[in-house]
């Protein structure tokens, strides 16, 4: 069904067709329906199935301007936040409808203004939200849909309390008005489910299968000695032909000295940046779109960069770390391979990350290659042994077992 066929208004269509789109993606063409029929929606879909969309198009067509917060978008971070107030802006630019972008980090004072200016949408991230609501300019009495985002990334970093503080300042279901509730997440464990039991009100499902990586990556697992971790991450950008590469390590501080370290190259200074949450935000943003632009070839960040955020092109993904949670390989690794376009996910692997790299391969339901890089001056470890690897918890004892391998 093509999205003239949805029941969207006039407007909103015009801003689908000039964005080039022509036909919804699985989640939108179920959600969009469903939320036009005021119904409250439970989405299961991961990053890269057009989700936004699928809340933002419906409810946009819903509303007219009002200068009152009808519709509020909750997002874990603030540059999901600022991505999805874009695209609010992008399908709204013909309905007159205002927009706010409220989060932390920064002063209130553009804040205030757009609240001031009559916003009819709001996206925030909790906190803030909160702020402005104790500061009195921000209140609810008019809001009509409620949008929950990426709710399992706000579980992991314990945004759920400030959630349900903010929806019980919402207006509820009575007799006077009716809020809708949209409700989005990657994958609901048991408490997101309660959750969603105690905010939403007889959902109707959509689920789209669970996150997948796309047919036209190629993954790699590279095993290495714990000590030559950051000679193969410069080994493997010099000998790689790429477009830009996204480098995943687990913390910030790892993130800034692989940032640091990656300037001190030549071919390299001036081209990496780094994204993480230690990092004030308006220099994240540039960040981001210094990296989306092609000013910077090289993106090192944390997780935060790997749930939600739209960065098309990105031809590499290197993991500096097998991350701990096998989804996460999921997410860092949907940022290439995007729309049908090939791409590669290269893993550095050391023998304390094994059970890590075994549960990536379960959730995957298949067997990554391991692959050494030509001309790379190894050090011994057991992982670069052909034979099946047993255990890393009991070392030989005796004589030195290091040994150069070529």
């Amino acid at each position: 069904m093509p999205f003239d066929q949805l029941g969207l208004s006039a407007p909103v269509l015009q801003a689908v067709t000039e964005a080039g789109y022509e036909e919804p993606t699985p989640i939108q063409a179920e959600a969009i329906p469903l939320v036009l029929e005021g119904k409250d929606v439970i989405g299961a879909s991961q990053t890269g199935t057009g989700k936004t969309a699928a809340f933002a198009l419906p409810s946009l067509s819903k509303i007219e301007p009002l200068g009152k917060p009808q519709i509020l978008v909750l997002e874990p971070t603030r540059e999901l936040a600022d991505q999805v107030a874009e695209q609010f802006i992008a399908y709204g630019k013909h309905t007159s409808l205002k927009v706010a972008l409220l989060y932390g980090g920064v002063g209130y004072g553009k804040q205030d203004e757009q609240l001031k200016a009559g916003a009819d949408i709001i996206v925030a991230c909790p906190g803030r939200l909160i702020d402005h609501f104790y500061r009195t300019t921000v209140r609810f009495g008019a809001l009509k849909v409620l949008i929950l985002d990426e709710v399992d990334r706000m579980l992991d970093m314990g945004f759920l309390p400030q959630v349900r503080k903010i929806i019980n300042i919402c207006p509820w279901n009575n007799e006077e008005q009716t809020r809708q509730t949209l409700f989005f997440s990657a994958t609901m464990p048991p408490v997101i489910k309660g959750f969603a039991e105690w905010c939403l009100t007889d959902p109707s499902s959509v689920e789209i299968a669970r996150a997948e990586v796309a047919s036209t990556v190629s993954h790699a697992f590279y095993p290495v000695a714990m000590t030559q971790r950051d000679g193969l991450l410069l080994g493997l950008l010099e000998k790689t032909d790429f477009d830009s590469v996204m480098v995943f390590t687990r913390t910030r501080k790892e993130a800034d000295t692989v940032t640091a370290m990656l300037n001190e190259v030549e071919a390299l200074k001036g081209k990496v940046t780094a994204m993480h949450s230690d990092i004030r935000q308006s220099d994240r943003m540039k960040a981001l779109k210094g990296f989306k632009d092609g000013q910077f070839k090289v993106l090192v960040a944390t997780d935060v960069a790997a749930r939600g955020i739209d960065i098309s092109g990105v031809t590499h993904v290197i993991n500096y770390r097998v991350p701990e949670n096998a989804e996460d390989y999921v997410h860092r690794i949907g940022r290439t391979g995007r729309a049908k376009q090939e791409g590669d996910a290269f893993t550095l692997l050391t023998a304390d990350e094994l059970d890590y790299a075994t549960s990536v391969e379960c959730f995957l339901e298949k067997k990554i290659e391991r692959k050494k890089l030509e001309g790379f001056d190894y050090e011994y470890t057991a992982m670069l042994d052909d034979s099946p690897i047993k255990s890393f918890k009991k070392k030989k004892r005796g004589g030195s077992s290091r040994r150069k391998r070529r």
